[in-house]
């Protein structure tokens, strides 16, 4: 198995995304094989509070000439003064059959939890079709149409229980300019069947520069808009990501 231990040191910005971006974990290569990787971040902050922080992502993906498997686990916890303010995590698995060149048929479950977005318990099931619209090493086009089960159970003045069947499209890209410079970019729009105006957008751009053979700098920005958040959540919420990659 090869393996990459990253280590990834960021300044979070404002807001933090329910929807899993998948495409960028996955590792944008045909090789069949493992891949992998992990990345553990701590934050520890003292002023007028001291603030501590601790997140941690597990990415694992086998590939074969017509299977893809792939799993992430990500947690994200921190505490201010001994008390905890942001508690998130989310498990992910995927299984891609490439019936075609260009054609593949995905299927995923989620879990996932999110306490800022008032989120409790969140479940995912769903499949569906995956187009690749180039063969080129230079750039990598993608469109996905899935249909998902949905699960959720939140929390605000009081508890809810949401069941939904929803569409899940997606576009993807993946840029490689130069052998140095990578831009990875997602799009997904996630309307409930019965209700179209229940809709959830969600992007996210990653731009990676390698500054040597072994260390990259990353700039990641995610930004996601729900139509009907949980009562007090705001509709938009964003995050800018700066990165520093090691990995052997």
């Amino acid at each position: 198995m090869k393996k990459h231990l990253i280590i990834l040191l960021f300044i979070p910005f404002l807001g933090i995304a329910q929807i899993i971006n998948v495409e960028s974990l996955r590792k944008v290569t045909d090789t069949v094989g493992w891949r992998g990787n992990i990345r553990l971040n701590l934050h520890l902050i003292k002023n007028k509070n001291s603030i501590f922080g601790i997140s941690n992502r597990v990415r694992i993906q086998y590939r074969t000439k017509k299977h893809l498997w792939l799993f992430v686990n990500d947690l994200d916890f921190r505490e201010a003064n001994s008390e905890k303010f942001v508690s998130k995590n989310s498990q992910h698995f995927r299984h891609n059959y490439r019936f075609h060149k260009n054609f593949a048929i995905e299927t995923f479950l989620q879990s996932q939890q999110n306490e800022i977005a008032a989120i409790r318990f969140r479940g995912l099931i769903g499949s569906g079709i995956r187009y690749k619209l180039t063969n080129s090493e230079k750039y990598k086009l993608y469109i996905g149409s899935l249909v998902m089960y949905e699960n959720e159970k939140v929390s605000s003045d009081i508890e809810k229980t949401n069941n939904d069947w929803r569409s899940s499209s997606y576009f993807s890209m993946s840029l490689f300019p130069k052998n140095n410079i990578s831009l990875v970019s997602t799009t997904y729009f996630q309307p409930r069947l019965d209700k179209f105006s229940d809709f959830r957008l969600s992007s996210q751009t990653t731009l990676a520069l390698r500054i040597v053979k072994n260390l990259s700098f990353s700039t990641t920005f995610t930004y996601q808009y729900d139509e009907f958040p949980v009562l007090g959540i705001p509709k938009e919420q964003y995050r800018l990501t700066n990165g520093i990659v090691y990995s052997f």
